[in-house]
């Protein structure tokens, strides 16, 4: 049985998202501050973690940020807050996705299943088909697909999970064009679910790393109107 773990401050919304879950045969435990819910995070294991950014105590954003130093594990936002400064702080910070309140249980419930899937197809990938993964290199960018790290003139990049899948992709695939919603369904392997924005806000964010390095470089070039296209 697969693990939830909600750090969520509202009751009524906690109650809410652990009786989908467990109606979905999850077994969900909760928290209902940051300081409590970060402990637990780091003390226990879980597959998923379902975290607010509104908390009391350690606020949502320092506790993905301190999970993301030593866990691996999926990690989905969930705030009434819709600005895109927040969804650029908490995916910088190494969340997966956002969610925006009030949301569909249904669409949780399917994003929680997508995001467990695919983390566990890619932990099956890591560990029995290093052979298959090659290194991808243009122009100063070096990406290797068994231990997935990416350098910049040999200065390595901090990338989550979710940039460098998504660099990674585009560049396996130079000069192709592929929409926000294609990359949608090939890196969060689910369709038509969701904000589509969260591409942006990657793309954007992978753009900002590679520039602190070279601000010369410039290789995810935006098509408007179509998408996103790796350029060599």
């Amino acid at each position: 049985m697969k693990k939830i773990l909600i750090i969520e401050d509202d009751a009524n919304i906690c109650a809410l998202e652990r009786d989908y879950l467990e109606a979905n045969g999850f077994e969900v435990s909760t928290a209902a501050n940051g300081t409590t819910g970060l402990e637990a995070a780091l003390t226990n294991n879980y597959d998923l973690i379902l975290l607010d950014i509104m908390l009391p105590g350690t606020d949502g954003m320092e506790v993905c940020r301190r999970i993301r130093e030593s866990k691996d594990i999926p990690i989905l936002l969930v705030s009434a807050k819709k600005e895109d400064l927040d969804k650029i702080t908490g995916l910088g910070y190494g969340a997966d996705d956002y969610i925006v309140k009030p949301f569909s249980p249904k669409e949780l419930v399917a994003r929680v299943i997508a995001h467990i899937s695919r983390y566990e197809r890619l932990t099956a990938k890591n560990e029995n088909s290093f052979a298959e993964a090659k290194t991808i290199e243009a122009d100063g960018l070096k990406l290797d697909g068994r231990s997935r790290r990416a350098f910049v003139n040999s200065t390595e990049l901090n990338l989550t999970n979710k940039e460098f899948d998504l660099l990674y992709f585009l560049a396996s695939s130079p000069d192709t064009v592929f929409s926000k919603e294609d990359l949608f369904s090939k890196i969060w392997n689910y369709d038509s679910i969701g904000e589509t924005s969260t591409i942006t806000v990657h793309v954007n964010r992978i753009r900002d790393k590679i520039k602190e390095v070279d601000p010369s470089m410039d290789f995810i070039h935006t098509v408007w109107g179509k998408g996103y296209r790796f350029n060599k």
